[in-house]
């Protein structure tokens, strides 16, 4: 087992120390609120009159969340613990911090804690009269019901959602579009992931689960839960043609239809091999007549220093999404 090098002070001050330097990095986007480690945009005059979008889950995903509060994306956003969700407490404060009387929305990663917790904070907020909406997202195809989760994960396509609600609250949409907007979008929204090397969490001091220097496990989570395959190092022509093939069978894509790509890396999957990656991923695509109209690579959502790349393809079903997708925005990491 490979000793544990990190660059931090102890295990149990990562989160408030990350949480701070973040903040007082980036003042002009973000603020935090007293006593959480929940973060809101710090242009909050400019917020009157709208939704709340607030978001939030386990830390070890940088630049997921806190990167995408701002302006066009989220309103708040609540840092847990390492891969652990945030206090009903905590996300409650987030949500008080940015309504504006018009409402909050909730985007929630599929997971049992975070389900738990943010509905916590829902039932909270409507006792003190906060109109409360949300959507679960559960965009990773690879297996059901896997270690934390009933049903399918929340992964890298949380971000595309952040980034669609984020510009239809920033443009008046209410909380009741927001929610239709919210679940008519989330069917067309897949990713799957491929791991290299397992995430190690700094309070466990080891790799999630073990892997040969040889092999490589498809379907894995943002958290090191176990995909659905283990297999010998392939070029990444071929990790492509899998991952490919797996959204292929839920979204079949279709030349007549739009589509959005966002390719992510996990956190030590140097920016070199992403774009090799979308090289591969983009000639595929062109074998079938698909050329994505919208593009993103790079570390959107992250598993702290997981070496792997996940693949989200989202199908344009209404016009007014590509807008949203292309809406300026004022954030950290957009």
């Amino acid at each position: 087992m490979k000793e544990m090098k990190k660059i931090i002070n102890s295990p149990q001050d990562v989160v408030p120390e990350m949480v701070d330097g973040l903040v007082r990095s980036y003042p002009e986007y973000l603020k935090q609120i007293p006593e959480t480690e929940a973060v809101v945009r710090s242009d909050q005059a400019s917020m009157k009159g709208k939704v709340g979008l607030v978001s939030g889950g386990g830390s070890g995903h940088e630049p997921t969340h806190a990167g995408f509060v701002g302006k066009g994306m989220l309103s708040a956003a609540v840092c847990g613990q390492v891969f652990t969700s945030p206090t009903p407490d905590q996300i409650y404060a987030a949500i008080k911090a940015v309504n504006q009387g018009k409402g909050v929305f909730l985007v929630i990663k599929n997971y049992s804690g975070d389900v738990m917790n943010f509905e916590m904070a829902r039932d909270m907020a409507e006792m003190d009269g906060i109109a409360v909406k949300e959507i679960i997202v559960d965009d990773d195809i690879a297996v059901e019901n896997s270690l934390y989760t009933q049903g399918k994960r929340g992964v890298a396509g949380t971000v595309l959602m952040h980034k669609l609600l984020g510009a239809a609250a920033d443009q008046g949409a209410s909380l009741d579009e927001l929610e239709t907007l919210a679940k008519k979008a989330l069917p067309h929204i897949s990713t799957i992931a491929v791991a290299l090397s397992a995430a190690t969490v700094p309070e466990v001091g080891k790799p999630g689960f073990e892997l040969a220097d040889d092999e490589i496990e498809y379907g894995v989570g943002i958290h090191s839960e176990p995909g659905y395959r283990r297999e010998k190092i392939k070029p990444s022509k071929e990790l492509v043609a899998e991952l490919l093939s797996k959204i292929d069978e839920v979204q079949h894509l279709d030349a007549t239809h739009q589509y959005a790509l966002l390719i992510n890396g996990m956190g030590a999957t140097p920016l070199m091999e992403q774009y090799i990656f979308s090289h591969d991923v983009l000639n595929k695509l062109a074998e079938k007549n698909i050329t994505p109209v919208f593009t993103k690579v790079g570390n959107y959502m992250t598993s702290i220093d997981m070496a792997g790349i996940s693949l989200t393809i989202f199908e344009l079903a209404e016009q007014k999404w590509l807008e949203y997708l292309n809406y300026p925005v004022a954030t950290v990491a957009w």
